[in-house]
């Protein structure tokens, strides 16, 4: 039922809860453009629904149209985001709505791309297409923070990741795994949303890790490697060096080893110089407006305590993952503990616990102030 203070109905809710679902699937897969989903209904019934294709072409209103075996006339359109009205690699979506005599239009909020922002609802509005906006606009804000963050940045939308004992410690000489495999798979999953995953040349000497994903059926959606190798100390026999392809491995680095360079540079990993901040660390900041600069738009990093330190510093992380175990890990010879706990707290806001990943535990942290 509609409200005076409400202008759309719990029906009209309902559909753009499965179009901002639909949108939420795909989120980080659609490259350079947003995930954007798509409900066309007809006297009260779906008659089809669309995603914005893989890496973001088609756009989820041109697949939805094309899905639908019905007629399209009046029929009601409702989508996460404003539809698209310029030519790019594919017509404008109002082009095809009005083709298609769509009667009316429901979006949750305005594009920020500025190609967009706003111009669809006059263009619609002008060939007498009913067309109301802000429908379940606080939950798509939430959908798209990482794209806004994007577009007003110009920055990949940050996640970091950490796992801990109960006693704190990240790495134990003695114990290889500190969580336990529903937390692995969450964290496959957070690997196969990413577009990359970056880590620095210490974890990676110590760790030896594959940094691919391994959940059944999306090994091929395994992200970009990133290494930050200050003074290329990455160690030739890794998992990492024997498994570049090309282009799949990116290492930024301030070092003049010709030798090791030419070495990387001929098994096909991407070397990129970079500049050192004032603490003679790799300039972070500049490292991700690089990688945003080729395509990179949701990275997550797992890194150990000292590089996740330095991005909680700078406050880097968008949003941050701590998975919590029960277990003590032993304290001999060699093992590291987590010290950023009061940066964390002081700079992070924590959004939720859950307690459901087995005996384990996740406790998510958001900078709430972007």
């Amino acid at each position: 039922m509609s409200t005076k203070k409400d202008k759309f109905t719990n029906q009209d809710k309902n559909f753009m809860k499965l179009a901002l679902n639909l949108a939420n699937a795909r989120r980080g897969l659609t490259g350079d453009n947003p995930s954007v989903g798509c409900v066309i209904v007809k006297n009260n019934k779906i008659i089809s629904i669309g995603q914005t294709g893989y890496n973001g072409r088609p756009h989820a209103e041109h697949n939805a149209i094309s899905n639908c075996l019905d007629d399209l006339k009046d029929s009601k359109m409702y989508v996460s985001l404003e539809p698209c009205n310029h030519y790019g690699k594919t017509p404008p979506c109002t082009k095809n709505i009005i083709k298609n005599k769509i009667s009316e239009v429901y979006y949750s909020i305005d594009d920020i791309d500025l190609k967009v922002k706003g111009k669809s609802y006059s263009i619609l509005k002008k060939n007498n297409i009913k067309v109301k906006r802000g429908l379940l606009k606080k939950d798509a804000i939430n959908l798209y923070r990482s794209y806004l963050i994007n577009r007003k940045k110009k920055l990949p939308y940050v996640i970091g990741k950490i796992a801990l004992s109960n006693d704190n410690l990240i790495y134990s000489q003695f114990s290889k795994r500190i969580t336990n495999q529903v937390s692995d798979k969450l964290t496959h999953y957070l690997r196969f949303k990413s577009d990359a995953i970056l880590i620095s040349s210490k974890t990676l000497n110590i760790d030896n890790p594959k940094l691919n994903c391994r959940l059944n059926g999306y090994n091929k959606f395994s992200p970009k490697r990133i290494i930050l190798d200050s003074n290329l100390k990455i160690d030739l026999k890794s998992y990492i060096v024997r498994s570049i392809t090309r282009g799949n491995t990116i290492i930024f680095y301030n070092s003049n080893n010709i030798k090791k360079m030419k070495t990387l540079e001929k098994k096909g990993a991407i070397l990129i110089k970079s500049n050192k901040d004032k603490n003679k660390n790799l300039d972070l900041k500049k490292i991700l407006k690089k990688l945003y600069s080729i395509g990179i738009r949701n990275l997550l990093v797992e890194g150990g305590d000292e590089l996740t330190k330095n991005f909680l510093r700078k406050r880097l992380f968008n949003e941050f993952y701590m998975f919590k175990s029960p277990k003590n890990l032993p304290k001999k010879n060699k093992y590291l503990d987590f010290t950023s706990f009061s940066i964390l707290n002081d700079k992070y806001s924590k959004l939720k616990t859950h307690s459901k990943l087995a005996s384990d535990k996740l406790i998510i942290y958001k900078d709430i102030n972007v």
